[in-house]
């Protein structure tokens, strides 16, 4: 990029400026973009596409909204064109309906679905704590979910107004449209949420510090194949599901029984504790034949008190990649 014009053009912004004036909104206009698609690679490649549009677009910006507002419209609607071709993500509790014998034959996995993806916490940014717990409210697997089932519309108006608590005016002018269709596409978005079902949130999550210690002993249950420990973790009503495969399972005896007959064996698993969708997660590498670990996949935890009310184990080798690229410390 650079800075130089032609004579009797605008000159074009300098990286350093458009830098200083931007690049701190990125982080939620990932976590934005997220929600909106429900895939986090199509979320950073979107957010790369708004910095692009808005580094073209930065000279010609008059301030006559927030640069944070002017961003949004961007990324927003950059969202919404992305979606006019595309499906809806789902997990697998969203397609049928779930299994309550271990025993049961398992569907062949369905890669051409497109599933909803985990994103690391980590990619969100931000050190504020009352931000941190606002972002994490935003991004919980179950609310990603239940978005799936809205237009791409009426999904933009109740992230904009419910989530980032933007003024319908200022949600309309994002939007293109007038108030009263915002009023009117809100209405019927929070309608239909409520119609897909309870939304976990963070009140019913333990403290930090209990999630640790109840991940670390999920960590050591299930590489040690202790399927009497990991029962222990899990409530009676406990869910598992598995993209790319559709079946799921529900009940306690189901889960641990499946686990335990077709999952764990000692030494077949190495687990790294993370975070993802502003919960407890674990980076999941399986070993091989030749005594390697192998990326496997991303495992989320949905915690209710101090047990697993949900076990979503997301069986795809090309998720870790998203969490290996993160420093150390943020795993």
């Amino acid at each position: 990029m650079h800075s130089v014009a032609l004579s009797g053009e605008a000159p074009m912004p300098s990286d350093a400026q458009f830098t200083a004036e931007t690049e701190q909104f990125r982080p939620e206009l990932l976590a934005h973009c997220y929600r909106m698609l429900g895939s986090i690679h199509d979320a950073e490649d979107l957010v790369q596409e708004t910095y692009l549009r808005a580094w073209r677009a930065y000279d010609g910006f008059e301030g006559r909204s927030s640069v944070r507002r002017w961003l949004y419209t961007i990324a927003t609607r950059a969202c919404l064109t992305a979606l006019e071709t595309r499906t809806r993500r789902p997990l697998p509790s969203g397609l049928g309906a779930p299994m309550d014998d271990h025993q049961a034959a398992i569907a062949p996995r369905e890669p051409s679905v497109a599933w909803l993806q985990p994103a690391p916490d980590a990619l969100f940014g931000g050190d504020d704590p009352a931000a941190v717990v606002a972002r994490r409210a935003g991004v919980r697997l179950a609310f990603i979910a239940a978005l799936q089932f809205l237009s791409a519309r009426q999904r933009a108006v109740l992230t904009l107004r419910d989530v980032l608590a933007f003024r319908t005016a200022e949600v309309a002018e994002i939007l293109d449209t007038t108030t009263a269709a915002v009023d009117s596409a809100l209405r019927r978005a929070r309608s239909r949420l409520t119609e897909a079902g309870p939304v976990e949130d963070d009140l019913s999550a333990p403290e930090e510090r209990t999630q640790r210690a109840l991940l670390d002993t999920y960590v050591d249950a299930f590489t040690r194949a202790d399927a009497d420990a990991l029962v222990n973790l899990l409530r009676l009503d406990v869910e598992l599901e598995m993209p790319p495969t559709p079946t799921w399972f529900t009940g306690r005896r189901a889960v641990a029984g499946f686990l335990a007959d077709r999952v764990l064996r000692p030494g077949l698993w190495h687990m790294v504790p993370t975070r993802a969708n502003g919960q407890p997660a674990l980076v999941a590498y399986k070993r091989t034949a030749d005594d390697r670990y192998e990326a496997y996949g991303i495992q989320v935890l949905t915690l209710i008190g101090n047990r697993i009310s949900r076990i979503t184990a997301f069986n795809d080798p090309a998720l870790v990649n998203t969490f290996d690229r993160l420093p150390a410390r943020t795993r």
